[in-house]
Order: C-alpha cells, then structure tokens, then sequence
C-alpha cells in the first residue's frame, strides 16, 4: 500500500469521511506532478497540520485531468481551470 498525505478543510474532509465526496482536485503544478506519478494507493487527508489532527484513508481509485465540480470545488479553485482529479473509492 503506497499512501500519499493530503491536508484538507473541514468542509471537504466531511463530505470525504461521509462518502459523499467522490473526487478531490489539486492544481496542476510540478508539486503535485511528481508525487501524483508516484504508483498510489491511497490518500490520507488530514484535517489540518500536525499530529494530532482528525485523518482518513481513502481508497483512491485513480488520477486524471479534468475540470472540477463547482460544488466541489467552491472558493478554492478557479472554475474552468483544468485540474488533477482523484478518484475516490471507500474509507478505509
């Protein structure tokens, strides 16, 4: 199991820890590009920075490029900007 860390708003990581949110986005940048052709399995988003923050596993199901939901993407990415999408399965 190969797990990548993601810290996450509240709101986001809610939606994610109910299995209502299916997709997560992070921008296209070298950041993400190298950690993103890594071969994951899963992504653990935390809720915050540090160690004793709430945090879930969540199978992830696969990496593509699209735009984001406006729903889901609200206040955080500019709306038609092409992104990273993750596919969401369960929690773990």
């Amino acid at each position: 199991m190969t797990i990548l860390t993601l810290a996450i708003k509240k709101k986001w990581f809610d939606l994610i820890a109910s299995g209502e949110k299916k997709e997560e986005y992070r921008e296209i940048k070298p950041y993400y590009t190298t950690r993103f052709h890594k071969p994951l399995t899963h992504i653990r988003f935390t809720n915050g920075y540090g160690n004793s923050v709430p945090s879930i596993t969540v199978e992830l199901l696969g990496i593509s490029k699209g735009i984001p939901k406006p729903e889901w993407s609200e206040g955080t990415i500019e709306q038609g900007t092409e992104v990273y999408v993750l596919s969401l399965g369960d929690v773990c």
